[in-house]
């Protein structure tokens, strides 16, 4: 019987509910279940100024202090994450603000070498799209489209927001831009298409709980229950992947587990995923690449696609 007094709440319009059992099944390339991927967040500030976590209060004024904590992601903390990357023979996205190219362009030619990814955060994290009039988003974002354009000779596919952070305009100005997925709704453990006024736009998986800086900065956890969740996630989820497949995202910030004492866990952490005895029903991928195979597979599939 329906109720006709039922509240109707605000709603948005982007994506259907479609429950995971209700959804058609698929694989990654080669048979893969899992497609796994470790996203970096590689980030400028402003001096004593904008936003930017502090690490011991939230909310805490912009100083010397907090600034050069978080330098220390970009001197040192990103340069181990790459060796760490390098020895375990792993495959990265990186959210990337585009004045990295400006102020540390050694950070994104290091990202080319490798042939990760360089994914659109915006231009700084000392910023946010939030509160933007829709001219002045769309001003932001074509900056950051460019700059990534000019440097890596294309543009960038995939956009994470600074923060996550969106207008009701954001996904509507992607698609005008060319891009083909975001990362900013963490709603699912499979890629979902979002509607917008210019056509579809894939959701690639992106956590705020496997995610560091929410862990540790945020909540204030420990790095080690930070690692212990990875082997946890890792392990429910290939075992979930044989009914449905799925994405497991990383997210790590360089001025937080670039740190030596946390990197050390990291490291035992995915060395523990890559030695699995099931470790062979796993896609050691970039957000990118994911992207991609979604866009190959045929309508209906995917949910948000149309049969």
């Amino acid at each position: 019987m329906v109720m006709s007094n039922l509240p109707l709440l605000p709603q948005h319009d982007r994506y259907d509910f479609v429950p995971l059992p209700e959804r058609v099944d698929y694989d990654w390339p080669a048979g893969k279940r899992l497609a796994f991927t470790l996203t970096t967040n590689v980030e400028w500030f402003a001096f004593g100024a904008g936003l930017g976590h502090d690490p011991a209060k939230t909310g805490e004024p912009q100083t010397h202090r907090n600034y050069s904590w978080r330098d220390y992601g970009n001197r040192v903390g990103i340069w181990r994450l790459f060796d760490l990357l390098d020895e375990l023979k792993l495959p990265a996205g990186h959210n990337t603000n585009s004045l990295i190219y400006h102020y540390a362009p050694q950070i994104t030619d290091a990202i080319r070498q490798r042939g990760d990814e360089v994914l659109a955060h915006g231009r700084t994290n000392a910023e946010n799209l939030r509160g933007m009039w829709q001219a002045d988003e769309e001003r932001v974002l074509r900056e950051v489209t460019e700059t990534i354009t000019r440097h890596e000779g294309r543009p960038p596919q995939g956009w994470m927001g600074s923060g996550a952070y969106e207008t009701p305009n954001t996904p509507d100005l992607l698609k005008s831009l060319g891009y083909a997925y975001l990362m900013d709704w963490p709603m699912d453990d499979q890629p979902v298409w979002l509607r917008t006024k210019h056509g579809p736009l894939l959701s690639v998986p992106y956590p705020i709980e496997l995610n560091d800086s929410q862990h540790v900065v945020h909540r204030k956890g420990d790095a080690s229950d930070f690692c212990d969740m990875i082997v946890q996630q890792f392990d429910e989820m290939i075992e979930q992947s044989q009914r449905h497949p799925l994405v497991m995202n990383v997210s790590i910030h360089p001025y937080v587990f670039g740190q030596p004492f946390r990197l050390r866990m990291l490291r035992q952490a995915l060395r523990h995923c890559l030695g699995h005895d099931q470790a062979d029903r796993v896609w050691w991928t970039r957000p990118c690449d994911i992207a991609n195979h979604c866009l190959s597979l045929p309508p209906g599939v995917i949910p948000g696609s149309k049969a």
